[in-house]
């Protein structure tokens, strides 16, 4: 059976420890928080403190760099790098080869192209995500009750 821990040194000759994920066997920092149901392809890193959500799949050679989340049932293409501090929404499809910038945000169910270079910082919704989000926070107004005018009274009614 292959080794659980492995020891690696970072460009400062620091030696770091990370664990091998379960399913998958990628590697994992020991302050990640990656799910027991998401998938690690044996060749990718997920950084300190970052978190990788249920059912996620993390491709060969992908890198997930400190402090980044990615959501539930997330597909990361082979050779992704996804900078420090983003987030990831769920049902995001990231296409090889792409690199997402610092503290970029990728909303729920977007699409990243293959080899897109997203710039730190950038926000990256859905088309008309906008929309529904403004339709949300406008109050709902309350239909208007019919009024009787009190002042005449209503005929009885006759037997047919």
């Amino acid at each position: 059976m292959a080794r659980m821990i492995e020891e690696l040194e970072d460009e400062t000759g620091a030696v770091i420890k990370y664990k091998r994920h379960a399913n998958g066997r990628g590697l994992v920092a020991p302050t990640a928080r990656v799910a027991e149901s998401a998938y690690i392809e044996p060749t990718a890193y997920v950084e300190a403190d970052a978190r990788v959500g249920m059912d996620a799949y993390v491709g060969a050679g992908s890198w997930i760099d400190k402090g980044a989340t990615v959501g539930d049932r997330t597909f990361v293409g082979a050779n992704v790098h996804i900078g420090a501090g983003c987030i990831v929404g769920s049902g995001v499809k990231i296409g090889s080869g792409a690199k997402l910038g610092e503290n970029a945000m990728i909303g729920n169910g977007a699409r990243v192209e293959r080899d897109a270079q997203i710039a730190s910082g950038t926000v990256i919704e859905l088309k008309g995500a906008a929309a529904a989000r403004a339709a949300l926070a406008t109050p709902l107004r309350a239909p208007r009750p019919q009024q009787r005018d009190l002042r005449t009274p209503r005929a009885p009614r006759r037997a047919a």
